[in-house]
């Protein structure tokens, strides 16, 4: 059985990664409020239907890609229940092809493991290396359900305060796409 606590309102006690005590540490300073759960590691998005139904939210699908050359950084947030193809992406985006970035990249600029992705990790862009991009259809929902860096804490926060609030703070202009 995959372990999911009661909701909590507060940082966790002991923080795992530096990513993950700079995220409660922004949220405090900026008084923006939160729910959250510690779980047991989720690495699929079936891991996440039991945390989407404790904060009673859809967490997002957050994936870090790059370009073949890997000079050109993408981390790409949409809906976990719609399918990623990088041809429909890499369309889109017009760049030839996209692909994975490795787990090495991963932890180098996002400061996370497999499956910790988050948008939180563009603070640790302040070079704005990574082009922040958004389906569009995640803008439809109010809550915003994602990692705070580690595979075993997820949150609910607002959507508007991350698209609107966050990403600026984090001088990443988010582009907004429809696929």
């Amino acid at each position: 059985m995959f372990y999911t606590s009661e909701v909590r309102h507060t940082p966790p006690a002991e923080f795992k990664t530096p990513l993950q005590e700079m995220v409660y540490t922004l949220l405090q300073e900026q008084k923006v409020s939160f729910e959250r759960v510690d779980t047991d590691a989720a690495i699929t998005m079936e891991d996440c239907i039991r945390i989407n139904q404790r904060l009673n939210m859809k967490t997002v699908k957050t994936l870090f890609l790059c370009n073949r050359q890997q000079t050109h950084f993408y981390l790409f947030v949409t809906t976990a229940e719609k399918p990623f193809k990088t041809k429909d992406l890499s369309s889109v985006l017009g760049i030839a092809r996209l692909s994975f970035a490795s787990v090495e990249l991963l932890d180098k600029l996002l400061g996370t493991a497999v499956g910790a992705a988050t948008i939180f990790g563009v603070l640790l862009d302040p070079e704005n290396k990574i082009q922040v991009v958004i389906d569009k259809e995640v803008l439809s929902e109010t809550w915003y359900g994602c990692s705070d860096g580690t595979t075993t804490s997820y949150m609910k926060i607002s959507t508007a305060w991350v698209i609107d609030d966050f990403l600026t703070y984090a001088g990443h202009e988010p582009k907004i796409i429809e696929i």
